[in-house]
């Protein structure tokens, strides 16, 4: 089985919460099991990029538009949650273990913007 976004989309938005669970790592990586795609578990959301890349995704730059399935694996920063945030595009909106109103998922997040990288699978 190959990686199949539409499965991936349609598995954390029936999944997402009504706001966050500080659980969005194991939100995003039941996902992208669902879609086909066994990604190793870490500890810390920060910490996904080398999981991910070791399942085939691949990083894009940040100037690049999001598709449906990216990932963004964003960093701590100074004040917030130490393990950073991950997030999925489902081709419209963010999610992670809620429905985003955009690619940072808080507003510490969106004030700081911390250093980040998505990833894309193909």
């Amino acid at each position: 089985m190959g990686w199949n976004v539409r499965t991936a989309s349609n598995w954390i938005k029936s999944h997402a919460e009504p706001g966050p669970t500080h659980n969005c790592a194991t939100y995003v990586r039941r996902a992208i099991l669902a879609g086909g795609v066994n990604v190793p578990t870490t500890h810390n959301a920060k910490d996904y990029g080398p999981m991910l890349e070791h399942a085939g995704f691949r990083k894009i730059p940040a100037t690049v538009p999001p598709q449906a399935g990216d990932v963004v694996v964003i960093q701590p920063y100074q004040g917030g949650h130490p393990a950073g945030h991950i997030a999925l595009y489902d081709g419209q909106d963010w999610y992670s273990d809620f429905k985003q109103r955009d690619l940072w998922g808080g507003p510490g997040y969106r004030a700081s913007k911390p250093a980040y990288q998505m990833y894309r699978k193909n």
